[in-house]
């Protein structure tokens, strides 16, 4: 993607995808939203153009049966590995802990609203 900001045909660019196959008859959209941060643009107008080069039949075929948008070796973030099951030690220490705690909870729970029935009981009137 090339950018022409001031408008004097010097385009610079903007963001370079090696392996993107767009499919065909899709729209284009714009956004100012970059994560966190977000600022108001106005967009004047917008300038698509198809480049034409020479493809071999292979990358003709391949492209015409493009229904989604691919790219060629994308690595997300997050996305590098499935993660591991939990081994049978590390689920048993989860839920011991994690019932341990709720015992806990409910122990001093009941402690409080004992405490608190008894200073009730206390008021003199």
């Amino acid at each position: 993607v090339l950018i022409d900001i001031e408008g004097k045909h010097e385009w610079r660019d903007c963001i370079d995808v090696p392996g993107v196959r767009l499919p065909r008859g899709y729209y284009f959209g714009t956004s100012s939203v970059t994560g966190d941060l977000s600022d108001n643009h106005d967009i004047i107008s917008l300038k698509l153009y198809q480049l034409t080069v020479e493809r071999t039949p292979e990358e003709e075929k391949r492209d015409r049966e493009v229904y989604l948008p691919v790219v060629d070796n994308l690595r997300l973030p997050g996305m590098e590995a499935p993660l591991e099951p939990m081994s049978g030690l590390a689920l048993f220490l989860i839920v011991f802990f994690s019932l341990v705690a709720l015992v806990f909870a409910i122990v001093i729970g009941v402690i409080i609203y004992n405490k608190w029935q008894e200073q009730s009981r206390k008021h003199f009137y």
